[in-house]
């Protein structure tokens, strides 16, 4: 198992491979579709972004209100593919870490090789596990998107899975080769 703390640098994620096990701690920012529309618009307009860009992790995920005592609902991430238009510019705006679910296209996959940049997976379903890893939780931009409001999140070793790593390596493809009946 991997430990990553964030903000990431690309000379710490070399060494991934997909298929690794990764424990992340520190700070995450959730977007999903809307949320990702709008930083591009700011990006695009020259505006002030909602976090810094430059090492960060993006959490695809539209959370649950939090149960009295807690910080969030439930966490699941969401499917990322809907999001694959926006992340060769995040990337290239400094982003270096991704959190969903499913497959991603080739042209993400080859920004994350030319930008230095990891796509990670979580446990779908599994939103209330998930959960219990987050400690705090603050809505810092686009409140009005409701759950798909963009979060600041401080996690506490959050388990993911490399999907795609700096490599051009895919998990999803190296999966269906290991199973292939001949």
């Amino acid at each position: 198992m991997v430990e990553l703390t964030t903000p990431l640098a690309s000379e710490g994620l070399e060494k991934l491979k997909t298929g690794d096990k990764v424990f992340l701690s520190g700070v995450i920012y959730t977007a999903r579709d809307a949320a990702h529309r709008r930083i591009i618009q700011a990006i695009e307009e020259k505006k002030p972004l909602p976090f810094p860009l430059g090492g960060s992790v993006i959490f695809y995920v539209g959370p649950t209100p939090a149960p009295p005592g807690k910080p969030i609902g439930s966490a699941g991430p969401t499917t990322s593919g809907r999001m694959d238009p926006y992340t060769p510019i995040l990337l290239q705006k400094g982003v270096k870490g991704f959190i969903g679910k499913g497959k991603r296209s080739m042209e993400v996959r080859e920004a994350l090789k030319r930008f230095g940049g990891i796509y990670f997976v979580a446990t779908g379903g599994a939103g209330a596990l998930l959960s219990h890893c987050i400690k705090t939780s603050e809505v810092i931009a686009y409140e009005d998107l409701g759950p798909e409001a963009v979060h600041r999140l401080e996690v506490e070793r959050f388990p993911v899975l490399v999907a795609n790593d700096i490599h051009g390596n895919d998990i999803f493809e190296k999966g269906i080769e290991k199973y292939r009946i001949p």
